[in-house]
């Protein structure tokens, strides 16, 4: 009997350090991180950093709610999911509540990895797995870009997570599944705009975050990328099949879609609303070039089934 408990201790010893390694973020870096922490010969780009700003759609989550300055980071915002509800933090160049302390390299790895300057992973609600595909230069523009943004006061509050999600240490191993560090990859095959387009999308666009069905994980279906999927925040809507299927934008030219990333205008003259309203005000303040070179990437997807809400 005693050699039987003895037994037991010793396996959950090992399940317990075994847990806390291949949670940490340390296991993340020493098996998918890239290589290159920060670019050491970059000068910031500000003005890029704007338009990466935009691309990304920053203030649409970040923005303080209840005020009219979307360049206000405050934070606060309850992003309600299936998990819990997430609250977006501050993000302002406040030194104490936002990232005003943060360097270079503190933001790159939040971004890249997922993991904050103490060391804690971040949860996926913060679409890293989409931002890892950024450049460095890009990445470092960026943060260039927010610290000429006002400084806010105040935190976000805690998330409302239900056991497990609360374990914060457990993103460790969500992110060994799904979070592959593999940065974006031009396709020499095709031209500099589509590449430009592939880049946005995939990058510092996030478009699959919302577009796709995802798993009893959390994490985005493979196949079922850009092809539509249930509302994010748990709600009874779905979200848009944005592959040209008959579903989707089939049939749409660049042109119009050049215009709903414009105005919000759809080819059947309605408006689109609620987020995509938000981020139709991003794309708007890209170059046009960009939005054309979202548009060419879109439309040259494989068209893709738009999901099937289940009947109630």
């Amino acid at each position: 009997m005693r050699k039987a408990i003895l037994g037991l201790g010793i396996l959950v010893l090992c399940g317990a350090l075994g847990f806390l390694a291949l949670t940490s973020p340390s296991a993340y870096r020493m098996l998918r991180a890239q290589a290159s922490p920060a670019p050491t010969d970059h000068k910031p780009n500000p003005d890029n950093g704007r338009v990466m700003f935009f691309a990304g759609g920053c203030t649409s989550c970040h923005a303080t709610p209840n005020q009219d300055d979307k360049l206000r980071l405050g934070g606060g915002f309850a992003l309600k999911s299936p998990f819990g509800t997430f609250h977006v933090p501050n993000i302002s160049p406040h030194k104490q509540d936002g990232i005003g302390s943060w360097s270079t390299a503190d933001f790159i790895r939040a971004m890249h990895e997922g993991t904050s300057p103490e060391g804690h992973n971040y949860y996926p609600a913060f679409p890293y797995t989409s931002y890892q595909r950024m450049r460095l230069e890009d990445l470092a523009d960026l943060f260039a870009f927010l610290q000429t943004l006002p400084a806010v006061d105040g935190k976000a509050p805690p998330h409302d997570l239900p056991f497990p999600y609360s374990i914060r240490r457990g993103v460790g191993l969500w992110k060994l599944a799904f979070l592959d560090g593999k940065p974006f990859t031009p396709n020499p095959s095709k031209s500099e705009s589509w590449n430009r387009g592939a880049y946005l999308v995939n990058g510092p666009g996030h478009c699959a975050e919302c577009h796709s069905e995802r798993n009893f994980a959390g994490a985005i279906i493979e196949e079922r990328r850009f092809a539509g999927g249930p509302d994010p925040e748990g709600g009874r809507g779905s979200v848009p099949n944005i592959t040209p299927s008959p579903s989707g934008i089939g049939g749409w030219t660049e042109d119009e879609l050049v215009t709903l990333l414009t105005t919000g205008e759809t080819p059947n003259f309605d408006t689109v609303g609620g987020p995509m309203g938000s981020v139709v005000h991003n794309t708007a303040q890209l170059p046009e070039s960009d939005r054309r070179a979202i548009a060419e990437y879109l439309l040259s997807l494989p068209p893709k089934q738009g999901y099937a809400a289940p009947k109630s």
